[in-house]
C-alpha cells in the first residue's frame, strides 16, 4: 500500500518538469521568431525609445498641463517633427542638392579644363606630377570620381527610401511610448525576476545610458561641425553655416558621419583651382573632424556611465557591427544591462554569505 501511494507522486515530478522544459522551449522559440519579425524595423524602435528616454522631461511637464493623456501625447509627437525631424529634413536635403550639384559638375568638361588651366598657371605642379598625368587618364579620372559620387547618392537615395518607413514607425511607436509609459514599464516589471530596488536600479542605469549616448552623439557631432565649419570660413567655402549645419547632422550618424561633407568640398576645391585648400581641407578633416569622435566620445560617454573608455569604446564599434546605427544605443546598453546584474549578482552573493563571528574575549 505505501508504494502505490508514493507511486503517483515519483510519475509526477518529472511529468511536471517535461511540462516546464517544453514551455521555457516555446517560449523561446516565440521569442526569437518575434526577434526576426522587428528586426527590420529595429532602428525605428530604438529611435522611438531613445527619443521618448531624452525627451522625458519636457513630455512629464506637458502632461501636468494637459490631462488627456492621447492628446498630450499627440501634442508631444508634433513637437518632435517640428524641433527635430523637419530641420533635420531640410538639412539632409540640401546635402542631396550640393552632391547632385557636384556630381552634374564632375560629369561636364569644366573639371578638366579648370584643372588643365591650373596646371598651366603653375608649371612647377605640373612639372611634379608629370610622371603621374602620362600613366593617368585625366578626364576618365574624373568621371570615375563622377561615377561613384552618383552610386552614393543612388544609395543614399536607397537608403532615404527605408529611412521613411523607420521614420513612420518610429513616430507611431513614440506616440504610444509617451501615452503607455506606466503599462509599458510595469510590463517589464512583471519580466524581470528581481526586486523592485533591483528592477528601479537596472531600469535607472538604462535609462541614463540611453541619455548619455543620444546626447553625447549630440554633442561631439555639433564639435565636428564647428570644427569643420572653422575649416570652411578659413578657406573661404561659400555658404559655411549652411555646411556647417549640414556636417553636425550627418556627424550624429556614425555610419555616415563628417566625410560625407568634407570630402566633396574638397574635391571641389581642388577642380575649382585651388589645390593647397583641398590639401589642407583633406588633412583637417582626416586627423581631426572625423578623428575626434574615435578618441572624444568613448571618454565623453564613458565618464557619464562610470565605465572604462575601452569597454565603451568596443560596446560602440561591436555595436554598430552586429546592429548598425543602432547600435550606438544598443551596444553601450548590453554592457549596462551585463554590468548591473553582475552588481545585483555580487549584492545577494554578499547578503547571503554569513556574518563572520567575532572571537569571544
Amino acid at each position: 500500500m505505501q508504494m502505490d501511494l508514493h507511486q503517483p507522486a515519483q510519475e509526477t515530478v518529472p511529468k511536471n518538469l517535461w511540462k516546464q522544459i517544453t514551455l521555457f522551449l516555446l517560449t523561446l522559440g516565440a521569442i526569437i521568431i518575434c526577434f526576426f519579425v522587428v528586426y527590420p524595423f529595429l532602428s525605428g524602435i530604438i529611435g522611438a525609445i531613445v527619443l521618448a528616454v531624452i525627451t522625458k522631461r519636457p513630455h512629464v511637464w506637458l502632461s501636468h498641463k494637459i490631462k488627456n493623456r492621447s492628446l498630450c501625447s499627440a501634442i508631444s509627437v508634433v513637437l518632435v517633427i517640428l524641433s527635430v525631424i523637419i530641420p533635420s529634413f531640410f538639412i539632409l536635403q540640401d546635402l542631396l542638392e550640393g552632391t547632385t550639384t557636384i556630381v552634374i559638375f564632375l560629369r561636364s568638361d569644366v573639371p578638366q579644363k579648370t584643372l588643365a588651366s591650373f596646371l598651366e598657371a603653375h608649371p612647377w605642379v605640373a612639372a611634379e606630377i608629370h610622371v603621374v598625368s602620362n600613366t593617368i587618364n585625366i578626364q576618365n579620372t574624373v568621371h570615375t570620381i563622377a561615377a561613384i559620387l552618383g552610386n552614393l547618392l543612388a544609395s543614399f537615395l536607397s537608403y532615404s527610401l527605408g529611412a521613411t518607413t523607420q521614420l513612420v514607425v518610429m513616430l507611431f511607436i513614440l506616440f504610444f511610448l509617451y501615452r503607455d509609459q506606466e503599462i509599458a514599464i510595469s510590463f517589464a516589471r512583471s519580466l524581470l525576476p528581481l526586486s523592485d530596488q533591483e528592477t528601479d536600479h537596472l531600469l535607472d542605469n538604462m535609462g541614463n545610458t540611453i541619455n548619455a549616448t543620444a546626447l553625447g552623439r549630440l554633442v561631439i557631432g555639433i564639435i565636428q561641425g564647428i570644427l569643420a565649419g572653422l575649416a570652411f570660413w578659413v578657406l573661404g567655402v561659400p555658404n559655411t553655416m549652411l555646411w556647417t549645419a549640414v556636417t553636425i547632422v550627418a556627424s550624429i550618424l556614425p555610419v555616415v558621419g563628417a566625410s560625407i561633407v568634407w570630402i566633396p568640398v574638397a574635391v571641389y576645391l581642388g577642380l575649382m583651382g585651388h589645390l593647397g585648400k583641398a590639401i589642407l581641407l583633406t588633412a583637417w578633416g582626416t586627423f581631426v573632424v572625423s578623428s575626434i569622435d574615435n578618441f572624444l566620445y568613448p571618454m565623453l560617454v564613458g565618464s557619464k556611465l562610470n565605465q572604462h573608455t575601452v569597454s565603451v569604446l568596443l560596446a560602440i564599434l561591436g555595436g554598430v557591427v552586429i546592429f548598425g546605427l543602432s547600435g550606438v544605443i544598443l551596444g553601450p546598453l548590453a554592457f549596462t544591462i551585463a554590468a548591473t546584474l553582475l552588481d545585483i549578482w555580487s549584492a545577494r552573493n554578499n547578503n547571503l554569505q554569513p556574518t563572520p563571528s567575532i572571537p569571544q574575549s
